[in-house]
């Protein structure tokens, strides 16, 4: 007998309906020669500070320097503990007897780096020494599965692949909660925390909200003209920017008076734009972020969902491009979109023989090819699921389409001593463009403007002359879509030219795990969301001015781990290497850290509103009673609204805090209220009166 084990159910039940392990027990299936089992992502993981005998922190005990690191069963959090899961553990007991039952074992767990390490932990931890095979596959389809068993390859191939993750997870335990627990001891209050990849992002936000909220926006004019020739109207745009109002007026003035422009030069050329390449994980969620206002988190679930329903392929990818050998799939993938109503119009007028193979490319081929659909369409998805499936169905399509050709005429002019302006691009063959249809709806930028045969040399009469006010605008704040870029590309921002050179294609994290470095900035109260951007809170941005100086902030030394930790996947670096430079780095850092001088705002003794007896905790997160029968508690993010500690202090010193404003309801909609407490301690709004 052999065990499969998948990382979840229902991938280790397709597995098992392939194999004919069809005999349904407790923790596995089994049939034909085959035990198939599973886990549920990490039930094994290195241990919490408490396994190594530290119930507390202080300045005695960090940092904590593990050797050798322990492994133990998944553990949650209940209460103030950590406690093990009943559950992994169970699982866990079916795992050990199947492995001790089999000869060997074939690892089917996601075929990446966390899912490499999920099982080597448990493998480690199991203390089991049975021969493994890999399941290497990008798609969870009958035909990729039956393919991959009959190319199972030797686990211990992938030993770079484990050993860099393992350096991943033993980087980021000491850095996070070294780093963490240093700088809760030295804020003397409050749960903080500070980690590898968490730390950069959050200076990324920080940066340009303060970058934003300190730019002076100062206004700025231009004048634009209306001509007309062969009975076409057009519009040019001065290439003058005036501050001052008096000297604008002087100029058009001027210039109207003058009454006509000459063309100076008129520059045409024909532009291929080359259709965009596939989705990898980041560009999806930028894409869905964008147009569906998906985080990159809920992105990444439901791309995973798909997966498991094998209608896309492996969605943790970092490749946009595909092997030679996918190549001869692409064609049936494009033909069976035929089915399809919104899909047929378009994959008709592709010559299934003829289709382009930009996307083709082994070398840049990582772990996992660019994403794509199967041949498995699906029938019956959410509303979101169907809105992701079709973002990666039409980059598809868009990818193996013609280039979109394009003619882009400049054209100067000039009146008296101003020059003017003005763009056009007519449309010569659609090409990948016309597959999301308008090209008003894919980029404004394609709008095409008519344009009478103009030449150098050319007067033209000016019909009309309008002012445009404008104002400078200051650097955008980061939505997700724009922070995954700025983490994907974040070598490109280095100062120094070899480094810059090196890290331009790595950045800070993977795709696999930016979205919950986001989703664990939220978690920490860091940041918050303000319609579509990513803002820091009070506490983030406190957190940003006490670190932003140390190397926990550094994205140039995130980002070189980062390379170090594809070194170690390709054998071309020691793991014991790496992990050596992160233990002499966890301590400096946390000896920094521990020096900090917190300039904490002074909290007030408050009495419970219900209890009228016991004392009250304020936290970053919610206020409540200390009592231990009150169940009294108040969360401090109302509606979108952090409450401060001064209408904290108004609601239970005088039952009602301050009009608040900015509130938003669950429709979006913003609103203001006041917050008051009722006899009994509840809180509710109150509105602003309305006078007729």
């Amino acid at each position: 007998m052999k065990t499969v084990i998948a990382e979840k159910p229902s991938v280790a039940r397709e597995i098992a309906a392939l194999l004919g392990a069809d005999t349904k027990n407790d923790g596995f299936f089994s049939g034909n020669g085959y035990f198939v089992t599973w886990a549920f992502g990490h039930l094994v993981g290195l241990g919490m500070p408490s396994d190594y005998g530290i119930s507390g922190f202080s300045k005695d005990l960090l940092p904590i320097l593990p050797n050798p690191f322990l492994l133990t069963e998944r553990k949650i959090r209940v209460e103030n503990d950590w406690v093990a899961d009943k559950n992994a553990v169970r699982q866990l007991k079916v795992i050990e007897k199947l492995f001790q039952k089999s000869s060997g074992i074939i690892v089917a767990t996601d075929a990446g780096r966390e899912g490499e390490l999920i099982f080597r932990y448990l493998y480690e931890f199991l203390g089991c020494s049975k021969p493994f095979q890999r399941l290497w596959i990008s798609s969870l389809t009958e035909k990729a599965i039956k393919k991959g068993f009959e190319n199972l390859v030797s686990g211990f191939e992938f030993d770079g692949l484990y050993f860099a993750a393992r350096a991943r997870s033993r980087a980021d335990w000491l850095v996070g909660i070294n780093a963490s627990q240093a700088l809760s001891v030295a804020a003397g209050d409050g749960i903080y925390s500070l980690g590898r990849v968490q730390t950069p992002t959050l200076a990324l936000i920080c940066k340009r909200f303060l970058e934003h909220q300190n730019f002076v926006v100062k206004p700025f004019f231009q004048i634009e003209l209306l001509h007309n020739k062969q009975f076409i109207s057009f519009k040019s745009i001065s290439k003058n920017k005036w501050e001052s109002k008096r000297e604008l007026q002087q100029a058009r003035n001027s210039i109207e008076r003058n009454g006509s422009v000459e063309v100076f030069s008129v520059e045409t050329k024909i532009v291929t734009e080359q259709p965009p390449l596939l989705f990898d994980l980041t560009g999806l969620q930028k894409e869905a972020n964008k147009l569906l206002n998906l985080s990159a988190d809920e992105t990444l679930k439901i791309a995973q969902l798909l997966y498991e329903k094998q209608f896309i392929t492996y969605p943790r990818t970092g490749s946009r491009y595909i092997p030679g050998d996918v190549w001869e799939d692409i064609p049936k993938l494009v033909g069976g979109l035929m089915v399809r109503d919104d899909c047929r119009e378009v994959t008709s007028r592709l010559k299934l023989g003829r289709l382009n193979k930009r996307i083709v490319n082994d070398l840049r081929v990582t772990d996992h090819h660019g994403l794509l659909i199967t041949e498995k369409i699906p029938s019956a998805l959410s509303a979101k699921e169907a809105a992701v499936y079709d973002l990666i169905t039409f980059r598809l399509l868009e990818a193996v389409s013609d280039a979109c050709i394009k003619q882009q005429t400049k054209v100067g002019l000039q009146v008296l001593h101003y020059e003017f302006g003005l763009n056009a691009t007519k449309i010569i063959e659609p090409g990948w463009r016309a597959v999301k249809g308008s090209f008003e709806e894919v980029d404004s930028d394609l709008m095409e403007l008519e344009l009478p045969e103009l030449k150098e040399g050319d007067v033209l009469r000016i019909k009309s002359g309008s002012i445009l006010e404008k104002n400078t605008k200051p650097p955008l704040l980061y939505t997700e879509a724009f922070l995954l870029s700025a983490m994907e590309h974040a070598g490109r921002d280095i100062d120094e030219k070899e480094e810059r050179s090196a890290l331009k294609d790595v950045g800070i994290g993977t795709p696999a795990t930016r979205a919950s470095i986001i989703e664990t900035l939220f978690s920490r109260s860091y940041i918050l969301r303000d319609k579509k951007s990513l803002v820091p809170t009070e506490k983030g941005l406190q957190v940003y001015q006490l670190v932003r100086d140390f190397k926990i902030a550094d994205i140039a030394m995130t980002a070189q781990w980062e390379i170090a930790l594809h070194k170690i996947e390709n054998g071309e670096l020691e793991a014991a290497l790496f992990e050596k430079e992160m233990e002499d780095y966890t301590t400096l850092i946390t000896n920094e850290l521990l020096k900090l001088k917190f300039d904490r705002e002074e909290l007030p003794d408050l009495t419970c509103p219900k209890c009228k007896s016991s004392s009250l905790l304020i936290r970053d997160k919610l206020v409540k009673c200390t009592g231990s029968s009150c169940d009294w508690i108040q969360l401090r993010m109302v509606c979108g609204v952090q409450l401060s500690v001064s209408d904290i202090e108004s609601l239970v010193n005088s039952g009602k805090t301050s009009l608040i404003t900015g509130l938003k309801s669950k429709s979006g909609k913003k609103f203001s209220a006041y917050i008051v407490l009722d006899a009994e301690g509840k809180s509710r709004f109150e509105f602003v009166k309305k006078h007729i």
